[in-house]
């Protein structure tokens, strides 16, 4: 079975970096990438790094921890979450830019990442409606609670064709190395 060793989170807002952080925290790898701005392409994904500095309510545990977060922007390292073993999207709450994305990522994943989504409001079924079986077979919801770090409640929701392999690999990774409840 497929293992979790590197991730990528796509969104850098409150919820897509403190999944980050977590991931950081877990002495794992992550990639963090948000649109581009012109002035400084990864401005939007060093604010998410940021966010979890913040000492009123840290999102990372050390130093150490923050080292193993990369910066980028879904214009100039796309190519990087071909590496990734898990990809989670926190974007926007919107259908049609969900949907891009994940055909964007169908293109660059390696054949067996595990892609999931944020989404607390958009059913399973409308988010993978138009992908190819061998992504929604490694699909999944990873609803995470705010503050990421110090929320232990996971929603893990599975659509009609995920893998039994997939909830049972992002369950196991989610409680032993991210610490949530599942």
């Amino acid at each position: 079975m497929m293992s979790i060793n590197k991730v990528a989170v796509i969104g850098a807002g409150t919820m897509g970096s403190g999944i980050a952080g977590q991931v950081a925290n877990a002495g794992i790898e992550v990639w963090l990438l948000d649109l581009p701005n012109d002035d400084n392409p990864n401005a939007l994904a060093e604010r998410g790094l940021e966010r979890l500095r913040d000492p009123k309510q840290p999102g990372l545990i050390s130093k150490e921890a923050e080292s193993f977060i990369r910066l980028g922007n879904t214009r100039d390292d796309f190519d990087k979450l071909a590496d990734c073993d898990w990809v989670a999207e926190a974007v926007v709450e919107r259908l049609d830019i969900k949907k891009d994305l994940y055909q964007r990522l169908d293109a660059v994943c390696h054949a067996d990442a595990i892609i999931t989504s944020n989404t607390s409001t958009i059913p399973i079924r409308l988010l993978v409606e138009d992908m190819p079986a061998p992504f929604r077979q490694r699909f999944a919801i990873t609803h995470f609670f705010n503050p990421v770090r110090f929320m232990r409640l996971l929603e893990l929701v599975r659509g009609e064709d995920t893998d039994d392999a997939v909830i049972e690999l992002l369950a196991d990774f989610c409680e032993q190395q991210l610490g949530k409840g599942v």
